[in-house]
């Protein structure tokens, strides 16, 4: 099924649905806080892990207690499509596990 990228409206609907993901340019964004720089480490790798199977790969950023991901899709000129939401989706279903606010 072809990647095609999703219009504003089914963007902000589909935002309503993950609390702390925002739009931001043309990327659905999101920084969580977590209890160490090992935690948010250890997050990033589980992050890495999700992302090799979805062959989906957001920018992503470790600071020394967090960790902030955006993400769009390139093959479509960087709009934000189906796939961005699926990876959304995986991180916010790990995040509890890993102790991230």
């Amino acid at each position: 099924m072809p990647v095609v990228p999703l219009s504003q409206k089914d963007v902000e609907d589909r935002l309503a649905e993950l609390p702390g993901w925002s739009l931001d340019g043309d990327r659905i964004a999101r920084s969580y806080r977590l209890g160490s720089h090992f935690a948010a480490t250890a997050m990033v790798v589980h992050i890495a892990q999700v992302q090799e199977e979805l062959d989906h790969h957001s920018d992503l950023t470790l600071g020394y207690d967090t960790v902030s991901l955006t993400v769009h899709t390139h093959s479509v000129g960087g709009a934000v499509t189906e796939r961005d939401f699926e990876l959304a989706h995986r991180v916010e279903r790990l995040a509890p596990g890993h102790g991230a606010v």
